[in-house]
């Protein structure tokens, strides 16, 4: 079974910072649309961020828009997150996900996907 491992979690303050990636030990993240969700205590688990194959297409939930950034290097097999401006609300265990699907599929239907990570937590203190 392929593993998708996060890292970069951590403890911030209110409006700080934090980059997560996402790898593929031993395989290719070419073929897949990658995404990003996250897990608040006691809530549902959200969208936050996706990108197409190529990495020209993006996508970003509301909440997260002009505060997050996703990007990735086919050639190191890695998807990043990059978040600024970080709220108390952004605490949350984050997931990486890949899907051989368009990214709007990998949206709409989450439990589908091909590819899960553990997770990783963030924790923005305010």
């Amino acid at each position: 079974q392929v593993e998708l491992v996060e890292s970069g979690g951590g403890l911030v303050q209110t409006g700080g910072s934090l980059r997560l990636s996402c790898s593929r030990p031993g395989g290719t993240f070419t073929v897949y649309s990658l995404a990003w969700f996250r897990q608040a205590p006691g809530k549902e688990r959200e969208f936050v961020a996706a990108i197409s194959r190529s990495g020209v297409a993006t996508k970003y939930a509301e909440s997260v828009k002009d505060r997050f950034t996703i990007s990735r290097d086919n050639s190191k097999n890695t998807v990043s997150l990059q978040m600024n401006s970080l709220k108390p609300e952004d605490t949350a265990v984050y997931f990486c996900t890949a899907d051989r699907a368009t990214i709007e599929s990998m949206i709409a239907r989450p439990d589908q996907n091909d590819y899960w990570g553990q997770g990783t937590q963030v924790t923005v203190s305010s």
